[in-house]
């Protein structure tokens, strides 16, 4: 039956997503097929006026339907962004552009620009359509990383055991939580004990040993034992959901960088419209004959609003910045929205956090010290031992002798002794491998070892046979990551970590970074950063690198989150603005490098269309260029510029 639930809720899941998925489709599918219908009518329109001899305002009725059937969605947000005090925005641009085209017409002398207006805005419409491909893309591939995996608590009611829900479980009840299942909900264990991981909650790589009567909180991952947990708080006060909401607030004070082109419109409409109301009055006024003059001079003012409508830039900035992130994600870097290029391209400070960003988040053994053996037999005796562990000391110890199941050593007696290690007779001898508490125990003079990680002893027939360090590994490519950041300016590389001060100090030392702060709370963690964002110079930004859920409220509260999506939690990647598929810190680097690149060549679109422009405008103001010649410059800009945009896709 339980089965059947949690298949039920995966599937229902999965259907939303679809469904979610399928909706973005579905919108790109009508936007294409309206700009279709819109060439369509643009022609059939075309085609009347040229055979019909129709009056202008007969015209015009014709025009204003393929007019309005594209441009409905720009006029309506233009009248939004008027409404709410936000005039200057490229919606307004286009729309004031477009409808002075069509009221030229009705000017004495003035020839009428019906397709004009149209054309412009169909050209708008297919700018947009692309910025929205680019957008749904991205976070497609996001969806897929997500892992939608309802979280069940299986609680004991009236003498039976059933799946609910964590919200449905109430303080004080008792829920059983098996081997390789997240604990939900925040209690004390009352029957079993067992070893947690709780490097998503605390960074911390050792897994917390935990027996009867122990605290045990919500996000950990039970590793060996079933456990029975009275519940102490429950769901919405439980630990991994406070920290989920942490997140979803640390993103309101977050300050979002503007994509670049609401940001030029903001700057450049007000320029265009003012330029062009005083191109309508001050000339005729200053001739003497204002009423002869003023169609001429409105005619060319209207012209001057067609010819400086952005179009090459509206369309070739979002798809420079389409490019930017469809490259990079070739790379395994996903960037969830192009304002987050801008960022990346300034980033002067990158703070790590360390387990499973800078190292692996998985134990190895990093030397092996005998007292009375060979280091290949005090191995091959302790993998024996832990042959039937499920910690992840076991594990290691098993990886690092693989060849211990095919030598036909005979195992027996296997006896796990809570918080001190497993006892077991390897052929004739008993072999004990833990820790200190076990080596006083059966007598072994043990000795204490100067390198950084979990020592595990061992002894045989109660002598004292060595010990083995086990430790959490860099990364083969951190130091590699470090440099390269160093390399492309990024003056300040900061260390953030839950593990032990020698930890953290000895991993700082081997990276170079500039400086470590260690044995820190999620908590403190958002208290580093504050203070960091409040110490960073202006125009330079701030990167939060982690994949645990401890670091999804720091993600978010960073001016550029970036997360490791290929172990990293469900809530770092949700909370990330950048995600990297492979785990690789070396990514960083790379992905300021295209971010970078990206922006140079959108720069290059904005100052090759800005002086065609103006140009343009030259000889419109004085009456040499027409319509089409407007709108020919602007459509010629804009396949050169897409051309150079394309060129961001190639990572």
């Amino acid at each position: 039956m339980a089965h059947e639930h949690h298949h039920q809720d995966h599937e229902c899941c999965e259907h939303e997503h679809h469904h979610e998925h399928h909706h973005e489709d579905g919108s790109l599918k009508s936007q294409i097929l309206k700009i279709a219908i819109t060439v369509v009518l643009l022609i059939a329109a075309v085609i009347i006026e040229k055979k019909c001899n129709l009056a202008t305002w007969q015209m015009l009725l014709i025009y204003l339907i393929p007019y309005l059937f594209i441009g409905f969605d720009t006029l309506k947000e233009a009248a939004e962004g008027l409404a709410h005090g936000e005039a200057f925005n490229e919606h307004f641009l286009m729309s004031i552009a477009t409808i002075g085209a069509l009221c030229i017409g009705f000017l004495p002398s003035a020839e009428t620009q019906f397709p004009e207006a149209v054309f412009v805005m169909l050209f708008f419409q297919v700018g947009e359509l692309f910025e929205g491909y680019a957008e749904g893309k991205s976070r497609e591939s996001i969806a897929h990383l997500m892992d939608i995996r309802p979280d069940v608590a299986h609680v004991e009611r009236e003498g039976e055991t059933i799946d609910v829900n964590p919200e449905e479980v109430g303080v004080g009840e008792t829920i059983i939580v098996k081997p390789g299942e997240k604990v939900p909900l925040d209690g004390v264990v009352i029957e079993g004990s067992t070893a947690l991981n709780t490097v998503a909650l605390t960074g911390e790589s050792v897994p917390r040993e935990i027996s009867e009567g122990d605290e045990i909180i919500s996000g950990c991952v039970n590793l060996s034992g079933l456990i029975k947990v009275r519940t102490t708080k429950n769901f919405g006060e439980s630990t991994a959901s406070k920290i989920i909401d942490l997140v979803e607030n640390a993103t309101e004070n977050k300050s979002k960088s503007e994509t670049f082109i609401s940001k030029f419109a903001r700057i450049y409409t007000p320029i265009v419209v003012f330029a062009a109301i005083a191109l309508a009055l001050l000339p005729p006024l200053f001739s003497g004959d204002f009423t002869g003059t003023f169609a001429t001079w409105l005619y060319r003012a209207l012209m001057f609003l067609v010819v400086s409508c952005p179009c090459a830039l509206v369309i070739s900035v979002p798809l420079t910045f389409f490019g930017g992130i469809g490259g990079a994600s070739r790379k395994g870097i996903l960037v969830k929205g192009a304002n987050y290029m801008d960022v990346l391209a300034k980033v002067g400070t990158v703070v790590f956090d360390k387990t499973g960003t800078l190292t692996h988040g998985q134990f190895a053994v990093t030397a092996v010290h005998p007292e009375q053996c060979d280091e290949h037999h005090l191995l091959h005796l302790a993998a024996h031992v832990e042959h039937f562990s499920t910690h992840p000391i076991g594990a290691a110890l098993r990886d690092a002798f693989p060849d211990e199941a095919t030598d036909g050593c005979k195992v027996s007696e296997v006896e796990e002794i809570a918080g001190q290690g497993i006892r077991a007779r390897v052929e004739d001898k008993i072999v004990c491998v833990g820790n200190t508490k076990m080596m006083d125990t059966v007598g072994a003079k043990w000795r204490d070892c100067d390198h950084f990680g979990t020592i595990i002893h061992v002894a045989i027939d109660g002598e004292y046979a060595g010990h083995i360090v086990i430790n959490d590994r860099v990364k083969d490519d951190s130091a590699e990551a470090i440099k390269a950041l160093k390399s492309l300016g990024v003056e300040r590389t900061v260390m953030l970590t839950g593990d032990r001060k020698e930890v953290g100090e000895d991993v700082a030392k081997k990276l170079q970074l500039s400086e470590y702060h260690a044995e820190l709370l999620p908590a403190d963690k958002v208290q580093y950063l504050e203070k960091m964002l409040n110490q960073k110079t202006e125009g330079q930004y701030l990167a939060f690198v982690g994949d645990g859920i401890n670091d999804a409220p720091v993600l978010a509260r960073a001016d550029v989150g970036i997360a490791m999506g290929g172990l990293g939690s469900d809530a770092a990647i949700e909370a990330a603005d950048v995600v990297l598929m492979d785990d690789k810190p070396s990514k960083i680097a790379l992905a300021i490098r295209i971010a970078r690149r990206t922006l140079r060549i959108a720069k290059q679109n904005v100052w090759f269309a800005i002086g065609v422009k103006v140009l343009v405008l030259v000889l419109a103001t004085l009456g040499v260029a027409t319509m089409w010649m407007a709108v020919f410059a602007d459509v010629g800009v804009t396949v050169l510029a897409v051309f150079n945009a394309m060129r961001a896709l190639k990572a």
